[in-house]
């Protein structure tokens, strides 16, 4: 009971260091990405492979690109636990406390309000959509959209230890509403839909695995923000390993088999079509919420650090951007600039080899060797417009990984190379 009641305070650790007493273990954190990736995006993505390989490349496509992001993010989240700060303060020796504050913050904010806008957004409307086609009512969609963008937002205002307890509770829900509906469409019918499946559009095994990699990448970046409060590194990257590959993967070939045996990526459209939109709906409204409490709580870290505020208003920066992103889903405004927020997504990769390559290979891995470089970080912010360009027109490979591999080999070179000592904290 006493930690229910210190899991229910409000959260005021954002950029200083967690302190032992706040540690939590590894399976607390580990429920928490699980919720995080249990998420709609994730099964329309399960959805989108399936549509260009058959059910079994679906499936080695999606573990290859879920190995590689969680092998990055164990990097990260180990980091995180040694240092026991936040990834927007972690990467302020490698970019400079100004550099981070003026660069993969102000991104990170951006990026992450507006998810949580489009997330707040398909929830409404699909509420409203299953209330209109059950019961005949017609749900105004402003005031959905403020119920479920409220609701998210006081489990992201209230941190980690809420966001511990929703996940707790949601995620084994997920995993019954989704295995359940995998189970009927298999009992209707849906091995032999399976095994006999190919795609009209077929698409190549590595593009696969890019769009796999490329749905989670961001959680390598951002793992700090939670895995700052594992006790160890060890326990830190157990916490990824099994929060993030269980579910994630699950939740894709969950995603898989249901567009391919319902015809539809749409996950209310999916569970209509096999007779069960309510269970339908209660995965949407369960799935959207784990995920969206991280968009804010992450957002609300980066504005902190952006600003350089003081730790303890967290909460109320994280209300802020909260409902900023609420605003931006009424009228769905945000529908406009999807690609915008997709495009993001090449600015915050490279921040993954960054972080790996700065704390591993030149700081050895130790937290003793990490202090933040005042100012900006010139090897670090050129080492990241190069890692942005290599995923931008990288169309060979997998262009996460040539950008991540690319970014950490300039970096280490140029703090070998540069002995400035104003530039280079390595000097």
């Amino acid at each position: 009971m006493a930690e229910v009641k210190k899991d229910l305070k409000v959260e005021t650790i954002t950029l200083e260091k967690v302190p032992p007493e706040e540690k939590k273990s590894w399976t607390s954190i580990a429920f928490i990405w699980a919720g995080n990736v249990i998420c709609v995006p994730a099964l329309m993505v399960g959805g989108m492979i399936s549509a260009g390989l058959n059910f079994r490349d679906s499936v080695v496509a999606m573990l290859i690109g879920y190995a590689i992001s969680v092998g990055l993010m164990m990097l990260t989240a180990a980091q995180a636990a040694k240092t026991g700060v936040p990834s927007t303060v972690a990467v302020g020796r490698a970019l400079g406390e100004k550099g981070s504050r003026f660069t993969i913050s102000i991104v990170l904010v951006i990026s992450m309000v507006g998810w949580y806008a489009y997330q707040t957004i398909v929830c409404a409307e699909s509420f409203c959509n299953l209330i209109m086609t059950s019961f005949g009512i017609e749900f105004p969609h402003w005031v959905a959209c403020i119920l479920w963008g409220t609701l998210m937002l006081i489990t992201a205002f209230y941190g980690v230890g809420l966001t511990k307890i929703l996940n707790i509770v949601s995620v084994p829900l997920l995993f019954v509403f989704l295995i359940y509906g995998v189970s009927i469409v298999l009992g209707q019918g849906g091995v032999t839909t399976l095994l006999t499946y190919e795609p009209a559009e077929p698409i190549s095994m590595i593009t696969g695995i890019t769009i796999a990699v490329g749905s989670f990448i961001a959680g390598a970046v951002t793992s700090g923000d939670y895995n700052r409060y594992s006790k160890d590194s060890k326990s830190a990257a157990l916490s990824c390993l099994v929060g993030v590959i269980p579910a994630g993967v699950g939740a894709l070939i969950c995603g898989a088999v249901l567009a391919i045996c319902s015809g539809d990526t749409d996950i209310t459209v999916m569970f209509a079509n096999i007779g069960m939109p309510v269970i339908g709906m209660l995965v949407l409204i369960l799935a959207t919420w784990t995920t969206n409490v991280g968009n804010a709580y992450s957002a609300g870290i980066a504005m902190v650090n952006t600003l350089k505020l003081k730790d303890n208003r967290r909460a109320i920066v994280t209300a802020i951007c909260g409902i900023v992103g609420i605003l931006l889903s009424l009228g769905g405004i945000v529908y406009y600039f999807v690609d915008f927020l997709s495009l993001l997504s090449y600015l915050i990769t490279p921040i993954t080899a960054i972080l790996v390559a700065d704390f591993w290979l030149v700081g050895k891995g130790k937290a003793e060797n990490w202090e933040p470089f005042p100012g900006v970080n010139w090897i670090g912010v050129i080492s990241w417009l190069i890692g942005i360009l290599v995923i931008y027109f990288d169309k060979f490979f997998i262009p996460e990984i040539v950008a991540i591999v690319i970014t950490m080999i300039i970096y280490y070179v140029l703090c070998k190379l540069v002995k400035n000592s104003r530039i280079n904290p390595f000097a």
